[in-house]
């Protein structure tokens, strides 16, 4: 059995056009798949997004600006107040732009959950169990 991290935060979405509006984000971490957090992003029960983040990526993005993909994330101060911005690109829209979702987490709390994390599997120790998963390939295709 694989050790489960869970936290749910409030954090802040701005999509295109909108201000900011508080949803939650349900984060969990399982052993089982060390390197991958995943971010359900919920709305009055209903299921807005679900992401599968990199865990060093989270971590890097406390302090710098990182990503290139669909997933960026970056460090930001307002005072004391520190946050993490997450930009999620998504699906293509007519005209060439793309779906644009800005998600905005307090620094510390996203620390905190990552701290957690790395009770049960400490950074550099992670291990994929690679016949496990060329089997689950395998089965599946």
């Amino acid at each position: 059995m694989n050790p489960i991290v869970h936290r749910t935060l409030v954090v802040q979405l701005r999509a295109d056009g909108t201000g900011r509006c508080p949803v939650l984000a349900h984060l969990s971490y399982d052993a089982g798949d060390p390197f991958a957090v995943t971010a359900v992003f919920t709305l009055d029960g209903r299921v807005l997004a679900r992401w599968r983040l990199d865990r060093e990526m989270l971590n890097d993005g406390l302090r710098e600006p990182v990503g290139v993909g669909d997933v960026r994330l970056r460090p930001v101060r307002q005072g004391r107040w520190r946050e993490v911005r997450m930009d999620f690109l998504g699906d293509p829209l007519p005209g060439g732009t793309r779906h644009h979702a800005v998600v905005f987490a307090w620094a510390p709390a996203l620390a905190a959950f990552l701290s957690d994390t790395y009770m049960v599997v400490a950074p550099g120790r992670e291990e994929v169990q690679v016949d496990d998963v060329l089997a689950e390939i395998l089965a599946t295709g």
